[in-house]
């Protein structure tokens, strides 16, 4: 028996949203034998975009049961069938997320009629119900209500059966299969194409865009825990309904996966992508000459077209890395933006200070200049070899002056000891504060795997 369900709702996703019409149609295989539906309150505002698509209003769900006064009639209806529903995954995650709430756990196979119309009826202009029965001659009266699309998608899921020359259906009920959990509009070959090794997954929307950039240790594992178990959060909801293709970067190891990653998601800037969107190394060392020719050092916030002498994340360790370069160099604390009142330096200098105009540009110039010199011969310059693609090659990625320059892959034979040399075979990257210390971090707890350049 197939339990043909379509459901209204407030939003795209179960967890923050509820359903406001609940439609089933009771199939045995051949025909529809038993129908239920009703409207549902759903005890929050309808938004008043669904209002003008669906018809359905507040005033007309206000005196409607709720959801947990009709669970169990949809339980007992839907237990034991096979869910069916065109974008199944949407309808089913709502279902089962609020009989959850109401103490009844759905188990039951799903079936999606926009993956089975792929498949059983391949090259059409279109898969969405409206187009879909519009081209097979399907009336509905009634679009975008639960009965009047249930009642159009259990016609189409005859069509559908009678038109299964290839199996499909059966195919997709096996257990093993991975129908029942594919996004609606993902080919199944795009996951056989992934391979079972470290690397970067890039999710596509239907215009080929992408949509989202994740890593892996085993790719093909990990792009499928996407899709499986049924969570109702915003973005899994969401974005199910737009992947349209999967393409991948193999990566060797981990590291690469994880800083590539980072690159991507600054690079493309994917909608479902959000923690490492934000991240920006907050301030950073500055240098600059004033109208009087003296070179200043200045803590300020990271601006993106503006080259740093230093970055860091909080403002507390700027001023601590510059009020050191003050103590060792013996630099004004006022020219450097840390005494900031009008009273006289307290610099080491004091009188005969820069400030003061005694002490020439050219001779604290000096000064600075060996101070900024000395920072960047404190900042490491090495790289990581690691584990490549295959058995003849490793990746490596290189660290120049502190900095995050870049990665690659070279011969298993390569000796890397010279850094002019080595970044011909490796691609630069822009790097951030949160690459450079997942590098070091790596670094830190692999230290046989770096190599430090004098």
């Amino acid at each position: 028996m197939y339990a043909i369900v379509d459901i209204e709702t407030t939003g795209g996703h179960a967890s923050a949203n509820g359903i406001t019409e609940i439609a089933i149609c009771i199939h045995n295989g051949k025909k529809v034998i038993e129908r239920y539906e009703t409207l549902v309150n759903p005890q929050r505002d309808i938004p008043i975009y669904i209002r003008a698509l669906t018809g359905i209003s507040n005033e007309m769900v206000s005196t409607a049961p709720l959801f947990e006064d009709v669970a169990a009639d949809i339980y007992h209806l839907l237990n034991g069938k096979i869910f069916v529903a065109h974008n199944v995954n949407f309808d089913h995650s709502f279902v089962k997320y609020h009989l959850a709430a109401a103490g009844y756990d759905l188990q039951c196979n799903k079936l999606c009629t926009v993956r089975l119309g792929r498949k059983i009826m391949p090259g059409l202009p279109s898969y969405s119900l409206g187009k879909l029965c519009h081209h097979l001659g399907i009336e509905n009266n009634s679009r975008h209500r639960a009965m009047g699309d249930a009642e159009a998608t259990s016609k189409l899921f005859s069509l559908l059966l009678q038109n299964d020359k290839g199996n499909h259906i059966t195919q997709a009920l096996k257990q093993r299969s991975k129908e029942q959990v594919l996004p609606p509009n993902l080919p199944k070959t795009d996951i056989y194409k992934l391979p079972m090794m470290p690397g970067v997954y890039y999710f596509h929307d239907n215009k080929g865009k992408v949509i989202y950039v994740g890593k892996a240790k085993n790719i093909r594992k990990r792009v499928c825990s996407h899709f499986s178990g049924n969570n109702s959060g915003l973005q899994r909801q969401g974005f199910l309904k737009e992947i349209h293709n999967i393409t991948f970067q193999e990566c060797g190891n981990e590291l690469i996966a994880f800083v590539l990653e980072a690159v991507e998601i600054k690079r493309l800037w994917p909608k479902y992508n959000r923690s490492l969107k934000r991240f920006e190394q907050k301030y950073a060392l500055y240098d600059y000459i004033d109208q009087r020719g003296y070179v200043r050092l200045a803590v300020d916030k990271n601006h993106k077209f503006q080259a740093p002498i230093y970055t860091c994340n909080t403002l507390f360790e700027g001023y601590s890395l510059l009020n050191k370069l003050i103590d060792t160099f013996e630099l004004c604390p006022k020219l450097c933006f840390i005494q900031k009142n009008s009273s006289e330096c307290n610099g080491v200098h004091k009188a005969g200070c820069a400030c003061t105009g005694i002490m020439e540009p050219d001779e604290y110039n000096q000064k600075v200049n060996l101070a900024i010199e000395s920072l960047n011969e404190a900042l490491p310059t090495f790289a990581i070899r690691d584990e490549g693609r295959s058995s003849d090659e490793h990746s490596c990625i290189l660290i120049e002056k502190g900095r995050f320059y870049g990665m690659g892959y070279i011969s298993h034979y390569f000796n890397v000891d010279d850094v002019a040399q080595l970044k011909q075979y490796l691609t630069q990257y822009p790097g951030n504060d949160y690459i450079r210390n997942m590098v070091n971090g790596y670094a830190n707890k692999f230290p046989e795997r770096k190599v430090v350049f004098a």
